[in-house]
């Protein structure tokens, strides 16, 4: 499977706010002919807890000629990691990391938000430029 063109600005995005990437990708396989590859997955140790925050990261760029295609992939392709994930990682929170631009202009339509709040969807925006974690929305 292909890396999304913003794969290795991300994967430096959260390496810079202190994760460890355990996997590129992370692969769960769901049947014998099945299997999913998430782009990320990492690893963040908690001092104060204790405790270690697992993540698995689905990269978008939103380059595409159709904002809304790429999102109905998006959403899909979410929602089918987070399902396979509670499923055999239940300790690992999926978040669909976009870019900071998609975020401010496409992600802000009431479409969008209702379908992000429906479906309880966790992002991480982030600065494909300045490769950094803009904001973490749980």
């Amino acid at each position: 499977m292909a890396k999304d063109v913003f794969h290795e600005q991300v994967k430096k995005a959260l390496i810079k706010d202190e994760w460890i990437i355990t996997h590129d990708p992370f692969i769960i396989r769901i049947s014998e002919a099945i299997k999913l590859q998430i782009d990320l997955a990492a690893e963040n140790s908690i001092a104060a807890e204790r405790n270690t925050e697992k993540i698995a990261v689905e990269i978008k760029s939103f380059i595409a000629d159709s904002d809304i295609s790429e999102f109905h992939t998006a959403l899909g392709q979410y929602l089918n990691y987070c399902q396979a994930l509670e499923e055999q990682e239940a300790d690992r929170i999926g978040y669909l990391a976009v870019p900071s631009e998609t975020y401010q202009n496409f992600f802000q339509l009431p479409f969008v938000q209702r379908a992000l709040q429906r479906y309880q969807v966790k992002l991480i925006v982030y600065d494909p430029r300045q490769e950094e974690i803009r904001q973490w929305i749980r």
